[in-house]
């Protein structure tokens, strides 16, 4: 038999909803046999069947749940059709996101596509048990030429897991591997770059800025490897200058303007703080045509929200000071815990402060093949907004 995890009485309306987590504080018991990472049956004060999932006492997310249905048992046949399910769902392409986590019913599971190879990221104790098994099940439907595991973020502490990198089947990826987007090349460093080693989730993004960038002077904030810039020049950008705190992406950044050969100047490269060199251009009365912001992830606890909202507020409002009339602002968040409701206050409070009027001109949002569930509207992490700036 199953072991069971039972709820408070009051407390089923989420999981009725299908809302994939149950927190701690709302079990009131939970069967001494069940073992942290098993499959266990979530039920009422009664002991009616709501939901199966699987346990970790070690998170606050105690129960990650996998289905609603009693009659479906989780063994190897369900972890490949959720598998099969979402990886037709996708559109072909040589750079996707093949496994969404939560909103493709995979919990704690991240699997991307670069062109032969598949990054995996596992992020609770539930997908680490079974992270042998969906490698061999992927490798057989996809037939990648490799495997490589990135479960290197720190949510692996909450569910009381070590960091995670490496080989998990087939041949070992290249240093680098090509892809293209939006019909341009990119290198992507799967072993040592943010995330799975790209933002495959702006993809669409890097697409819609072109329109705003054409004969345009462009500062690109948090520029990674360069993917607003490829975008950009490619658009017809007059100019385009990029800030990262780290030397080795502006590095990754020049030899991507070199794959879709435009000249590299190294002036326009600035390893730096970019919220201290906010500050310097201000200073040095610098002003731009367009200014792309894409900072990382600023909160990554409901604790570190306030925090955030306040950083989030000064990079908008120095950014304003730097447009001219009529410029654009093209900035985004990432922080899943700011929601997109705050996010707009924070970018208003920005306009007040810096004394600029200020159009929402366009909304924009993860790409396609990052898809949101109704019943999880967490998943809609990332936010952005294209704003004229008078």
């Amino acid at each position: 038999m199953t072991a069971r995890v039972m709820i408070k009485s009051g407390r089923e309306k989420p999981i009725r909803q299908r809302h994939p987590w149950l927190f701690s504080g709302a079990i009131e018991h939970i069967d001494n046999e069940a073992v942290d990472g098993d499959i266990i049956d979530v039920v009422t004060t009664r002991g009616e069947f709501l939901a199966s999932g699987y346990l970790n006492r070690r998170s606050q997310i105690v129960v990650r749940l996998l289905t609603w249905d009693q009659a479906e048992a989780i063994d190897e046949s369900f972890w490949a059709r959720r598998l099969t399910r979402s990886i037709r769902a996708r559109p072909n392409g040589p750079a996707r996101r093949l496994i969404n986590a939560e909103s493709d019913g995979l919990p704690g599971l991240i699997v991307d596509q670069y062109g032969d190879w598949l990054v995996l990221q596992s992020l609770t104790l539930g997908i680490e048990q079974q992270k042998a098994l969906i490698s061999r099940q992927l490798l057989d439907m996809v037939k990648p030429r490799g495997i490589y595991e990135r479960s290197d973020v720190d949510v692996r502490e909450k569910e009381g897991l070590p960091a995670s990198s490496g080989l998990l089947l087939g041949e070992e990826p290249p240093d680098r591997i090509e892809i293209e987007e939006n019909g341009h090349r990119l290198w992507v460093d799967v072993r040592h770059g943010h995330k799975t080693g790209f933002y495959l989730d702006q993809r669409d993004n890097r697409q819609k800025a072109k329109a705003y960038v054409r004969d345009a002077g462009v500062l690109n904030l948090f520029c990674y490897t360069g993917g607003f810039t490829v975008a950009a020049l490619s658009a017809g950008a007059r100019s385009v200058l990029n800030v990262d705190s780290s030397a080795d992406v502006l590095e990754l950044a020049k030899e991507n303007l070199r794959l879709n050969a435009f000249a590299v100047d190294d002036a326009a490269f600035v390893e730096a703080d970019v919220f201290s060199y906010l500050r310097k251009l201000r200073a040095d009365h610098r002003i731009f045509d367009v200014i792309i912001a894409d900072p990382p992830k600023l909160a990554q606890s409901q604790a570190q929200v306030d925090r955030a909202a306040r950083a989030y507020k000064d990079l908008n409002l120095v950014s304003m000071q730097l447009l001219k009339p009529g410029g654009y602002l093209i900035t985004f968040s990432c922080s899943g815990l700011v929601s997109a409701d705050l996010f707009q206050k924070i970018v208003f409070g920005a306009a007040v402060d810096a004394g600029r009027d200020v159009q929402i001109v366009e909304r924009l949002s993860q790409a396609s093949d990052h898809p949101v569930l109704l019943s999880f509207p967490e998943a809609e992490y990332l936010k952005g907004l294209v704003c004229r700036v008078w």
